[in-house]
């Protein structure tokens, strides 16, 4: 039976997915490039008549059963529920997409703020969904269990797992359209902008007591 400070967190869970499925909308509409982790998606989804979001899924998906892959029977069960972090994460990706659709940044200053925005709002989600603390990402996930079974630190894994998810988005866009699509200088700076964002987020939340509230 769930209990109030249950529904909470996971009320925060949702929140923040949605914030995240903001952001990665912001930051892509800034055409300076998409995060890290939505590069193939994104690329995928101007090949293809599939949306941003149910990509996200697919691939939110995909992560997951290389979870359950690499923990067979270990895998926690309490844990098989990030299919829903994945649908509810790539069914706000296409939400942010139709809110921000009006937004056309053609200079290239605008498309920096509308970038910085994203970013913000992306590290905000994060930082939520985290809090929570109840579900994990399906890709965050990923990468912690190969950091384990490599005994390699988590950022490290991070660095190369986002450095593979973009290398392979640059292949599939050059294959298609012989340029980058989706993959620029913003897909470079949300990955590194976006950690120094949950920090400073972070430091504000503890100011307001933010975890003793989502505690009691």
């Amino acid at each position: 039976m769930f209990s109030i400070g249950l529904l909470k967190r996971y009320a925060i869970l949702i929140l923040g997915l949605f914030f995240m499925g903001l952001g990665i909308s912001l930051i892509t509409k800034s055409t300076l490039g998409t995060p890290p982790i939505s590069s193939i998606p994104y690329v995928l989804c101007l090949i293809y008549p599939v949306t941003f979001g149910s990509l996200t899924f697919i691939f939110s998906l995909i992560f997951l059963i290389g979870e359950i892959c690499l923990l067979g029977t270990k895998f926690p069960r309490d844990q098989y529920p990030q299919i829903f972090v994945g649908f509810f994460l790539g069914l706000f990706v296409d939400l942010g997409m139709l809110i921000v659709s009006s937004i056309q940044p053609f200079l290239y200053i605008f498309q920096i703020i509308v970038l910085l925005i994203g970013c913000v709002i992306l590290a905000l989600g994060i930082y939520l969904q985290v809090s929570a603390n109840v579900l994990m990402n399906p890709g965050e996930g990923l990468v912690q269990i190969i950091a384990v079974k490599t005994r390699i630190r988590f950022g490290i894994i991070k660095i190369i797992f986002d450095s593979a998810l973009v290398s392979g988005a640059i292949i599939i866009s050059l294959v298609n359209f012989g340029t980058l699509n989706g993959v620029r200088e913003g897909t470079i700076i949300s990955a590194v902008l976006v950690g120094y964002i949950i920090i400073l987020i972070g430091g504000l939340m503890k100011k307001v007591h933010f975890q003793d509230w989502l505690s009691k």
